[in-house]
């Protein structure tokens, strides 16, 4: 699983120019589309370009092509429910070589009729489905340039005397994981404490992206139960709910796509 900062709804505006592609937001909800990056071309020798983009794909091993072919036309799209900083990069490299290849730019709203199509998948994730309940995947509001990040969360509560410990034994696990971001909210009461806890990462790009095995995270948090009498979930409800401002920040990169907008 990749964490981090992502675009879904909004593009990256004052990152990323393009001449070719253009950017279509996702839709979340029962529509559920992917967010993609669109060009549509036409070049002079097309099967000489694929294999271009065959050897370019390469070095985006996590990211999503498509390709729709008629004739000398060729409609491109990168799409995904999450585009990280190495989706758009591709997208700038697959611009480089559309202008060495003096490629057109065309209307989308032309017709067009697929004649054969090609695939470029995504590198496969061995993790396997997510094994431990507590572990929630979530999104946040709007960060810089309408960034969105992507973390875990988990929802624990435990005594409060063991509560600066147990935050201490969660640092070396975040860097054991490949995991650059950890911050929590809480909530102190009756010498007990409700815990939110988010872990995450920055920015996602070509020559720098982290791979978090969901499962082998989970696991360690779970062995802590054993050291701790720690229990997933909060107690006493929404009166010790913890506290939604001024979270606590253990470790951070990239805090203005993650915790600030301005």
């Amino acid at each position: 699983m990749i964490l981090g900062v992502y675009w879904y709804f909004k593009f990256p505006e004052n990152l990323y120019n393009f001449s070719f592609f253009k950017f279509f937001e996702g839709y979340g909800g029962h529509a559920d589309n992917e967010a993609e990056l669109v060009a549509r071309v036409q070049l002079e020798n097309i099967d000489d370009f694929i294999k271009k983009l065959e050897a370019l794909k390469t070095q985006f091993k996590h990211a999503f092509l498509h390709l729709n072919i008629s004739g000398n036309q060729m409609i491109i799209s990168i799409g995904g429910h999450q585009l990280f900083d190495f989706y758009f990069q591709l997208a700038l490299e697959i611009e480089e070589l559309l202008i060495r290849e003096s490629a057109i730019s065309l209307d989308s709203s032309l017709p067009f009729t697929s004649e054969r199509t090609q695939t470029f998948h995504i590198a496969r994730d061995h993790s396997g489905k997510i094994e431990h309940r507590f572990l929630q995947l979530v999104g946040s509001d709007f960060k810089k340039n309408n960034a969105e990040n992507l973390s875990i969360r988990i929802d624990c509560n435990l005594p409060l005397t063991d509560k600066e410990h147990f935050i201490k034994d969660l640092i070396p696990i975040c860097k054991e994981e490949k995991i650059n971001v950890f911050y929590y909210k809480d909530h102190d009461f009756n010498n007990h404490c409700n815990l939110m806890l988010f872990f995450t990462n920055g920015r996602q790009t070509k020559d720098a992206i982290q791979i978090v095995n969901l499962n082998i995270f989970g696991s360690k948090i779970k062995q802590l139960t054993q050291k701790y009498p720690l229990h997933f979930g909060h107690l006493e409800g929404l009166k010790y709910y913890p506290q939604t401002s001024s979270p606590h920040v253990e470790m951070m990169v990239d805090e203005e796509y993650i915790l600030s907008k301005n």
